[in-house]
């Protein structure tokens, strides 16, 4: 007989059932209160947050790089602008094939290396709808070429922007400097909001001193954007500042003149306005295109320009630093004068040669001058004279009196690169080079030669203190700012330094008057060269300083010498010498006699200023 089943027990299930029901119910109440929470925390509570994060989603604040302000010479001439540049963007997605896209555009414009890794790096942070420039200068040979095989690169175009030129070209690359991509050390020391847009900065030159004048304010754009990131619309756009106008105190003509005159050779040519300290020409020879960097330069012609034995890229007239030779004579005159060492009308006899008490070597001078006083000293530039002069007075009471007329010192002009050349003294040989200073190298300080070292930008500017009579100033480019929409120029205040005062007046002309006749005198080391038809009065002093030191018994036979072993010929001096309205210093590089090289380029460029552009 089969086993009985046992009955359900309906209230035991019921009661189970319930028992779930409950639990389903709390678990549900329970989740519905969490979920509750969490909307009324979002919807509540962090409402501005998320609010905000969304509408970031839709607007978009985009930067406006400003326009760079234009750069003039004192005439109004343009020496720095923003102008179209036409370059070469991929718009990634509209690509089907990069590689097989850039193989072929190579074949229509010049590409080189560094463009395309340019381009590769630039790729991974842009979105794919975004253009990537691939060329940013385009040739209008290359613009013409890609014109006619435009139909052949879909996703590729052609896009006008503006970019910095220098239509002076060479001219002014030294003292303009030029702007450049902005790389990783520059953007760790740049306010980036402010360069928010921004792809360049000045590098060297007016253009990095005054790059805060020059760059403007950045202004901005609320545009309206997709899911994907696409602009819609501008909502609302402030411009804008574009940077300031600066007027420098350069005159081109004055500085193609000037560079005119130097052709050829390597040096410098400064010429200053002695009375306000504005600088009129400053040259450094030989120069580059400041153009070539503005767009990235190709690594080769960059090696070319590095590597080039005449280093074009060195700026001579604020960086090289030069002997100055028998160009110091008048002030170590004026120092002998101060300290009672001497007088005008004390003469020595020199025998072509001087010699220290109880030694037996002979400082020889560059040639016999007898019977000499201050003035013939001066004028034919005696070294014994000096010899003698810079004994008595001694290394530190000497280089304390160049000192007071900035030698040793960067004159602070209102640029970059500049050095301060050397000023030799005990206390700098002791630490330099853990050695005494010895007499003979008192001696040789005294002609410019030994330890001196100086810049040309510091013999113009000490050429300008003493056609002054010991006023100084300190040595500019900026003549003034360009302000408003009138275009008003505001003309910058003189910046005067300490004056060198001297205890008796008459001593200033006890060395000027010596350089006057430096170039109208029959004897003097200008006359022949460069003084002797002037239509007008030059004070002058020539100079030429070794680059190699001499045996005692040996003798410089320029002939016989390669060209990189020739003395190097200096000229300074001012114009007209009773109104001082020029002042110039010229150093050129392996010239031989200053007389002879450096005082004629001097003479024509102080014709073509007072003759020429004065008439």
């Amino acid at each position: 007989m089969p086993a009985r089943q046992p009955l359900k027990n309906h209230h035991q299930e019921k009661r189970l059932f319930l028992a779930r029901v409950v639990i389903l119910v709390v678990v549900v109440a329970l989740l519905f209160g969490i979920l509750s929470a969490r909307l009324g925390h979002l919807q509540v509570a962090s409402y501005s947050h998320f609010s905000t994060l969304s509408q970031n989603n839709r607007v978009r604040l985009e930067a406006l790089p400003p326009p760079r302000g234009l750069i003039f010479d004192r005439n109004g001439v343009v020496l720095a602008e923003n102008r179209p540049a036409y370059q070469l963007e991929i718009t990634p997605e509209q690509v089907e094939d990069m590689e097989d896209t850039l193989e072929r555009l190579a074949q229509v414009v010049n590409l080189e290396e560094m463009h395309i890794e340019r381009f590769r790096r630039m790729l991974r942070g842009k979105r794919p709808f975004q253009a990537v420039p691939l060329k940013l200068n385009l040739s209008d040979e290359e613009l013409a070429n890609f014109a006619v095989n435009r139909h052949r690169f879909p996703g590729v175009d052609v896009e006008a922007r503006v970019a910095r030129h220098y239509p002076q070209g060479a001219s002014l690359a030294h003292v303009l400097g030029y702007v450049g991509r902005i790389d990783e050390r520059e953007l760790a020391r740049i306010d980036t909001r402010r360069y928010a847009g921004t792809s360049h900065i000045g590098k060297l030159g007016v253009e990095r001193y005054y790059e805060d004048e020059l760059h403007g304010q950045v202004g901005f754009q609320k545009v309206e954007v997709n899911a994907q990131g696409r602009t819609l619309r501008v909502l609302e756009r402030e411009p804008a500042t574009p940077g300031r106008d600066l007027v420098l105190s350069l005159d081109v003509r004055l500085q193609r003149a000037a560079e005119e005159i130097l052709d050829g050779y390597a040096g410098a040519i400064v010429a200053m306005d002695p009375r306000n300290g504005e600088v009129l020409a400053m040259v450094s020879m030989p120069s580059f295109d400041p153009n070539l960097f503005v767009h990235g330069i190709p690594r080769s012609v960059f090696q070319e320009l590095r590597t080039h034995r005449r280093q074009p890229l060195f700026n001579r007239a604020l960086s090289g630093q030069y002997p100055p030779g028998s160009t110091l004579k008048p002030v170590v005159g004026l120092a002998g004068l101060e300290h009672g060492i001497t007088t005008a009308e004390r003469i020595m006899y020199t025998r072509g040669y001087y010699t220290l008490p109880n030694d037996s070597r002979r400082y020889r001078d560059w040639r016999y001058h007898g019977a000499v006083d201050l003035d013939r000293a001066i004028a034919q530039s005696s070294d014994v004279y000096f010899y003698d002069l810079g004994h008595k007075m001694g290394i530190d009471r000497m280089s304390e009196f160049l000192g007071l007329f900035g030698l040793g010192q960067r004159t602070g002009i209102d640029s970059t690169g500049e050095r301060q050349g050397l000023l030799p003294t005990r206390e700098w040989k002791r630490a330099t080079h853990n050695q005494p200073w010895y007499p003979g190298e008192t001696l040789i300080t005294a002609i410019g030669q030994g330890y001196m070292l100086t810049t040309p930008l510091q013999l113009a500017s000490v050429t300008s203190t003493l056609a002054m009579r010991g006023e100084r100033v300190r040595p500019h480019l900026l003549r003034g700012r360009i302000q408003g929409e009138g275009g008003e120029l505001t003309i910058d205040e003189s910046q005067y330094l300490p004056p060198v005062q001297v205890s008796r007046p008459e001593f200033w002309d006890q060395v000027l008057v010596p350089m006057e006749n430096t170039m109208h005198r029959p004897r003097g080391t200008a006359y022949n060269t460069a003084g002797r038809d002037a239509a007008y009065r030059i004070a002058g002093k020539t100079g030429t300083s070794q680059v190699f030191g001499l045996g005692e018994d040996e003798e410089y036979d320029e002939e016989q010498l390669a060209l990189h072993l020739h003395d190097h010929a200096l000229f300074i001096g001012y114009a007209p010498a009773e109104d001082p309205r020029i002042a110039v210093a010229v150093i050129v590089e392996h010239g031989g006699s200053g007389g002879r090289v450096a005082a004629p380029m001097a003479r024509k460029l102080m014709d073509y200023y007072l003759l020429e552009m004065d008439s």
